[in-house]
């Protein structure tokens, strides 16, 4: 009695398991009479059980309500059989009948399970719709890459920074005043660039000005020149300033934020009366110069601070462009690394590529350093590998964000303190310079002051060079 009433259980469970299934399944005895089929099944054949449950598949295929029956051969080969069926309500469907043999080899029930080949279809369809949509899209994003780059000089692959590069280059055709914000090594000098190929200045002279790498006392005769004797130690015959040099072209003036205020207002007087005096100069000289700005720095917080002219700020804030950190235009990582080592292939006739591993590694880095910490660690690595391959494990090794800062030996030889500390300058030198991109802004960072930095930095160079 407990036996029965643990197989009724037994059945009770497997019913329930068939009735929820997305699969149709059609059961029959020995003999082809029908004897369970599921809630599925209906659905996919649009046939009810109240009209098959005790008919036999012969009557089935006789009456035309299934095209063929699978459950009919397998009783005939004994073997697993699989058709596309198609039933008096015109679906069709994909059905696979398995037999199921007593312990004297006779078949006592044939299973079919049931899939829906119009749902399949639809789902193919949806699918090859989708990838045609992916295609057309991609296609849309190289052809727009295409038309807006026309270059191989800069590298966007990236949906976010081509609608970048596509307002550059509308911004490119009129002399507004451009002012290109972004992180440290973001690429805001290839932009200024780019702005200036798509220009009809092209023909004429980009200048490049760091305003931060300059000495406070040399930028006034960098940027606006000087007249012969106009103070000691001057050229006899005075100087073209950089913005004569540029005039008819571009100017590009890049970490503007670090101008100091007095040179400020200079530049304030260049960009409203599009004219600069020189250092001991009476005569003010006209220039038709196409003024871009760049900086890392937040400009609206420095002119709260006074540290930044307002109305220098609002010159300046004519058309901004934001390039986005690496971080958040992934689709460009992958393909710049692959710029940088053809670069260095082509450079020195290397054969050198990256493995997947190491794509893989270089994909999943945060790039604090942007495009510029990535060309530094291809760069190491590609030059420091002495296989043809890369690795990720090269990367790793090589590159400064996975490796761990060892001052000391493990081992039983220590350094002398005098190595050791010339060891901790060198990191700490090298990594605020990375960070900060510029003299002024890394020597702030540790402290000290920027010729000290500079001069620090010679001296550890020129001993690391000798050591090795």
């Amino acid at each position: 009695m407990l036996e029965l009433t643990a197989s009724k259980d037994v059945i009770k469970s497997v019913e329930r398991i068939l009735e929820s299934s997305f699969d149709g399944f059609y059961i029959t005895d020995g003999d082809a009479n029908t004897i369970l089929l599921n809630k599925a099944y209906e659905t996919i054949t649009g046939l009810y059980r109240d009209d098959l449950i005790g008919h036999s598949m012969y009557e089935l295929e006789d009456s035309k309500a299934i095209s063929k029956s699978a459950t009919l051969m397998v009783l005939k080969e004994k073997t697993t059989k699989t058709i596309e069926q198609e039933f008096k309500t015109g679906k069709r469907a994909l059905v696979s009948s398995t037999p199921i043999f007593d312990d004297e080899g006779n078949i006592t029930m044939v299973i079919t399970n049931v899939r829906d080949l119009s749902a399949l279809q639809l789902m193919k369809s949806q699918m090859e719709h989708s990838k045609k949509l992916t295609d057309k899209y991609r296609s849309e994003i190289e052809a727009m890459r295409l038309q807006i780059l026309g270059t191989d000089e800069l590298i966007a692959h990236d949906e976010k920074m081509l609608e970048t590069l596509k307002l550059a280059k509308r911004v490119a055709l009129v002399d507004t005043t451009v002012l290109v914000l972004g992180e440290t090594g973001v690429g805001k000098e290839e932009v200024a660039k780019f702005i200036h190929k798509n220009s009809n200045r092209k023909e004429q002279n980009f200048i490049k000005v760091n305003c931060g790498a300059i000495p406070e006392q040399l930028i006034e005769s960098e940027l606006f020149g000087y007249e012969k004797g106009s103070f000691s130690g001057a050229d006899k015959n005075g100087k073209l300033g950089l913005f004569e040099v540029a005039s008819g072209g571009t100017m590009f003036l890049d970490e503007v934020g670090e101008l100091p205020l007095e040179m400020q207002v200079r530049l304030l007087r260049v960009i409203q009366e599009k004219e600069i005096v020189r250092i001991g100069g009476l005569h003010p000289i006209k220039i038709d110069v196409r003024l871009i700005a760049a900086t890392n720095r937040d400009l609206e917080t420095m002119v709260k601070a006074g540290r930044f002219r307002k109305d220098l700020y609002y010159r300046l804030f004519v058309v901004p462009i934001t390039l986005l950190p690496l971080r958040e235009r992934r689709e460009d990582i992958l393909p710049l690394a692959k710029y940088f080592c053809e670069e260095l292939n082509s450079k020195y006739g290397w054969e050198k590529k990256l493995t997947g591993d190491a794509l893989g590694m270089i994909y999943g880095h945060r790039w604090t350093g942007n495009v510029r910490e990535l060309k530094n660690i291809i760069e190491r690595a590609v030059v420091m590998s002495d296989n043809e391959w890369i690795t990720g494990e090269d990367i790793q090794r090589l590159s400064s964000f996975e490796q761990e800062e060892i001052l000391v030996s493990e081992s039983t030889e220590f350094p002398s303190l005098k190595e050791a500390v010339d060891q901790l300058e060198t990191n700490l030198l090298e990594r605020a310079y990375q960070r900060y991109g510029n003299v002024r802004d890394a020597a702030k960072a540790l402290g000290i002051d920027s010729s000290t930095f500079v001069r620090k930095r010679q001296r550890l160079t020129r001993q690391n060079t000798r050591e090795e």
